[in-house]
């Protein structure tokens, strides 16, 4: 077995800026609950449906394009800068984790094409091994696997805490047992768990069989890594023996571009990472060595009756220091819950929750120097999502977006981005040359 160190640290050059600053619970069984009563969307007629398109564009040109403490994307936006223009172009990793708006990778997926189109495709990055839930995908990496493998994590993170980089595993007790991924990538690693007894794994590239390598060892996060030839590749891993695997994940990087890496589990919350083993999450943070950790959470907690304003505000500020004590030198953007609708006895109305889920997002990452995008205010504020359901944009849940409607929100999220890195770069290239931009 072969565990390879990390390459090496991240320098970030530190610059002063202008700047404003219903899920699948794996192996566990539950009682079927009484299906929900689907929430009846109005019948919109073609002229009401174009008025709604109409307004939600006026919403999203109207709404200020603030991200509150910019300056905490310096890290990022350094390594951005350095890949557009030094000759080594290192890679850049983003890992954004959510609930099920991350999950069904349509946000995430717009995101990850716009920053490939400008910065360079880096691969697929990490992605769950298998197919761990009903419904899991990834546009950028296909996989699947053999039918006995049993999954553990998820939203409730029972269990040893051992889940890896995004909160889900897979393990089997069986011998002959499968899991594969289709990618395009230089570099091929393997996310596993160590632990004493751990069966052997035979490696595959197509047809070719690369190595076979154990699991067994002390226990805590393994993990083994190949340079491959360039290219499409169909990796797969087989079990050799019926003593116990238990797997993380895959990573396919290439040499160059970026990675924008969905770790979304349906139903989430944020504390839910703070269940998870905090040695072996801050190993797999410093692997990936992210230029940028996105948190995306807020709507399932609005409608939590468990929390209030100082007790969320405190679980989500903890959650902040722990990720910036495991990746110090990346930079934290959250996306604030967007807006949401629950039926009242007096019909549809917003939910009220998301409010204070809002203020203390926002106090968190005041006090830990995070970045904080507004999602809510920015697609129009409280009330808007009735207008983005009317134009065909949201779903009739009044909760989730349809597959326009997330494209859309990355297209928003990706320019007001931009909008702030080139605010950097012209202050970088002025701090680096004071007469640059000046006439003689």
């Amino acid at each position: 077995m072969r565990l390879w160190p990390r390459a090496a640290t991240v320098l970030v050059a530190a610059l002063t800026l202008l700047l404003a600053v219903s899920p699948f619970e794996g192996a566990t069984k539950k009682k079927k609950a009484p299906p929900k009563k689907r929430v009846a969307a109005p019948q919109v007629s073609a002229a009401a449906r174009a008025a709604s398109v109409k307004k939600v564009a006026d919403y999203l040109e109207d709404a200020p394009r603030t991200i509150a403490q910019p300056g905490a994307l310096v890290p990022v936006f350094e390594q951005l800068y350095r890949l557009g223009s030094d000759a080594t172009k290192s890679p850049v990793h983003i890992l954004h984790f959510g609930d099920s708006h991350t999950a069904a990778d349509d946000w995430t997926g717009g995101m990850r094409d716009l920053l490939k189109e400008k910065f360079g495709d880096g691969g697929s990055g990490f992605s769950l091994a298998g197919h761990p839930f009903l419904g899991y995908r990834r546009f950028d990496a296909h996989g699947g696997g053999s039918p006995l493998w049993q999954s553990q994590g998820f939203r409730s993170a029972s269990g040893d805490g051992f889940f890896g980089l995004g909160g889900i595993s897979v393990s089997t007790e069986h011998a002959g047992q499968s899991v594969y991924i289709d990618a395009e990538c230089d570099f091929l690693e393997v996310d596993y768990l160590q632990q004493p007894g751990g069966g052997d794994l035979a490696l595959y590239d197509y047809e070719q069989h690369l190595e076979d390598f154990s699991t067994d060892g002390t226990l805590g996060p393994g993990f083994v890594r190949y340079q491959v030839s360039p290219g499409q590749h169909r990796f797969s891993l087989k079990t050799l023996s019926s003593r116990p695997v238990r797997l993380f994940g895959w990573v396919a990087d290439r040499n160059s571009g970026v990675t924008y890496e969905a770790l979304g589990i349906n139903g989430a919350e944020a504390g839910v990472i703070l269940h998870w083993d905090e040695n072996m999450l801050a190993t797999y943070l410093q692997r990936r060595s992210p230029g940028m950790i996105v948190l995306a959470y807020g709507t399932n907690e609005a409608s939590d009756v468990n929390w209030n304003p100082e007790t969320y505000q405190e679980m989500f500020s903890s959650l902040l220091q722990r990720l910036r004590h495991a990746a110090p030198a990346s930079s934290i953007l959250v996306l604030g819950p967007t807006d949401r609708w629950y039926r009242a006895r007096t019909g549809l109305q917003p939910l009220g929750g998301v409010d204070w889920i809002i203020r203390a997002q926002q106090n968190a990452c005041r006090e830990n120097a995070c970045a904080y995008w507004n999602t809510r205010e920015r697609m129009g504020g409280k009330g808007s999502m009735r207008e983005w359901v009317a134009a065909g944009l949201g779903q009739r849940d009044y909760v989730h977006f349809t597959s326009a409607g997330y494209r859309k929100l990355a297209a928003v999220l990706f320019d007001d981005v931009m909008e702030q890195f080139q605010t950097y770069k012209k202050t970088r290239q002025e701090i680096a040359d004071p007469s640059h931009g000046h006439a003689n």
